[in-house]
């Protein structure tokens, strides 16, 4: 019985990883909002990493968290990197592309808890007296991504932060 019960676990566990093989090699998440201001004023919010803390969802979850900036002061060259807390981990990043006022990519690496390196990016589309600003996150899915994606689902996590670093864009640039 015993040997019946290690074989049927054996046999969950080499499904389980062949699945988890089969995954796409890179993921994206993105949200969208529309905000009533100019691309200009936001576009101003997000080339200037010191002024993330009035609207990044990832400022508040550890206010002990250290910061330091460097590069140009804001746009291509300016970076951030923080050590934090488990709730924020230790990363880096540093604005790679600006292109006023429509579009900001960013290098992403993440250290702690665990590696990344991704490539954040920024959209904005002036639409008559609003803006559409697109959010997005994309890079490689390595296997252990791709397990962790079975069992979490990683856009709803990345994507609430997203959709709550937008409002918070949106409520700091439309006042």
């Amino acid at each position: 019985m015993i040997k019946l019960i290690a074989i049927v676990v054996l046999v969950l566990i080499v499904a389980i990883l062949g699945f988890a093989a089969t995954r796409p090699d890179t993921f994206r998440v993105e949200r969208s909002t529309t905000i009533k201001a100019p691309p200009e004023t936001i576009f101003a919010y997000i080339e200037d990493l010191r002024r993330w803390s009035a609207w990044s969802p990832y400022e508040k979850r550890d206010p002990a968290m250290k910061r330091t900036y460097g590069g140009a002061p804001s746009g291509t060259g300016a970076t951030y990197a923080w050590e934090g807390d488990a709730n924020v981990g230790t990363g880096r990043m540093a604005i790679v592309e600006t292109s006023a006022p429509s579009r900001i990519a960013i290098k992403l690496d993440f250290l702690r808890p665990f590696e990344a390196h991704n490539t954040a990016e920024f959209t904005l589309r002036p639409a008559g007296d609003t803006t559409h600003v697109t959010w997005a996150m994309y890079g490689p899915s390595s296997f252990v991504a791709k397990l962790m994606g079975l069992f979490l689902d990683m856009d709803a996590m990345i994507g609430k932060d997203f959709a709550e670093g937008l409002a918070n864009l949106k409520a700091a640039t439309e006042g």
